[in-house]
């Protein structure tokens, strides 16, 4: 467990640099759900994520000699940019080892805080190993993302921040990867007030947190697949894991569906932008992983909002299929003039806006003289696409809804 006097500390180094970021109530999670949900936007944070919370606090620690060699970190995520807005504000070297894989966005967002960026290995492991030796070659300071008691302090300065503002907070949902958000906050929270639940939420296809929770003991997955890129750690870290054993009440799990559907809630109802690992909390409470008393103060850590641009739009359009809004069909029809016509009368009757068509006639799954129509509609709800079907069979049109 990390010593609250280090976490108050910690929050006295990052306080001119790193924002306090809100902590607000939100009105329609909480109706829904019957219970103050809270919600600790650190999708606001500089760098779009809580990583610059230890990534800073862990730089200001260092002494002279160190900062003049410099730093490194292996990371193509958030804690890469952590760290290299960190030492840019100090004036130190940072060295960012990212996979030879790493989008160039994210090689270019992190080059843009003046690190220097070295591609290497074929996954993050690969990578990480690499910066190890590299770091020992050089003499640079390794700044782990969650294996440091200076890091897990920043990162535990979220706990202070909530509590300060919800004095009789009495859970808070944290997500989990390597279990550095989740020490510095379990840490703070049980010092402050023992009776605050702790809530740990890991994705299911990063297990290895989960399941050495379960087993009171490390053990690592042979590989991981999810969405939440933020928490998606393969090894477990047998320092978090102690204060995790320690301080998390309950530990549960969402699968990537869940997070979809939580990421899009948060986009559509609270307007809010979080990625993966930033909308498991939330995922959490909507799929009821946890049981609480009716009204209970709950205070939810998204942890970030840095998504790819493209999984939000594959996320939005798989929401607004399964929520019924989106719709798309196969017709075939007779290819003579105006039979395309006769089609688009009956779904304008039948109030559905096209937003794409696509005329095949080409295709050899249809009779010489026909054309097979793909027609993508925006609709309102699961009636009125029944209502559709019911329309265009009625008017003697042979089709199938494309799922």
């Amino acid at each position: 467990m990390v010593d609250l006097n280090k976490i108050i500390q910690a929050k006295r180094t990052i306080n001119d640099f790193v924002y306090k970021t809100p902590f607000a109530l939100a009105p329609k999670l909480s109706k829904l759900y019957g219970a103050e949900v809270y919600l600790k936007s650190e999708n606001l944070q500089r760098t779009g994520a809580y990583k610059i919370r230890g990534a800073y606090n862990k730089i200001a620690h260092l002494n002279d000699e160190e900062r003049a060699h410099g730093v490194i970190a292996a990371s193509a995520g958030n804690h890469a940019q952590g760290v290299a807005m960190s030492a840019q504000k100090f004036g130190v070297h940072a060295v960012i080892v990212m996979p030879e894989a790493t989008p160039l966005l994210k090689v270019s967002g992190t080059k843009a805080l003046g690190a220097e960026i070295i591609l290497k290995g074929d996954n993050f492991d690969e990578a990480y190993a690499f910066a190890l030796e590299y770091a020992k070659e050089h003499n640079l300071t390794f700044v782990h993302p969650f294996n440091d008691e200076f890091v897990q302090a920043g990162q535990g300065t979220i706990a202070l921040e909530m509590i300060e503002e919800v004095a009789d907070l009495e859970y808070i949902v944290v997500p989990v990867g390597g279990g550095g958000l989740a020490t510095g906050v379990c840490s703070c929270a049980k010092q402050i007030n023992p009776d605050i639940k702790i809530i740990a939420v890991a994705a299911k296809g990063a297990p290895a947190m989960h399941d050495s929770f379960v087993a009171k003991k490390p053990l690592n997955s042979k590989s991981v697949r999810t969405i939440a890129d933020g928490i998606a750690v393969r090894d477990t870290s047998e320092i978090t894991l102690s204060t995790i054993i320690e301080c998390v009440d309950e530990f549960v799990q969402v699968d990537d569906e869940e997070i979809a559907s939580a990421i899009l809630y948060l986009l559509e109802q609270q307007k809010i932008i979080v990625e993966g690992a930033g909308a498991a909390g939330v995922a959490a409470l909507m799929n009821a992983k946890f049981a609480f008393p009716a009204g209970a103060k709950i205070g939810i850590i998204l942890s970030g909002g840095n998504i790819d641009v493209q999984m939000l739009n594959i996320i939005i359009e798989k929401g607004l299929i399964k929520s019924h809004r989106k719709m798309t069909i196969n017709v075939t029809l007779v290819d003579k003039p105006g039979a395309l016509t006769g089609l688009t009368e009956i779904l304008r009757r039948a109030n559905a806006n096209i937003v794409k068509i696509d005329y095949d006639r080409f295709s050899t799954n249809i009779e010489y003289g026909d054309a097979q129509i793909t027609i993508t509609l925006e609709t309102k709800g699961k009636a009125h696409q029944e209502d559709i079907a019911w329309a265009l069979k009625n008017a003697g049109y042979d089709f199938r809804e494309i799922l």
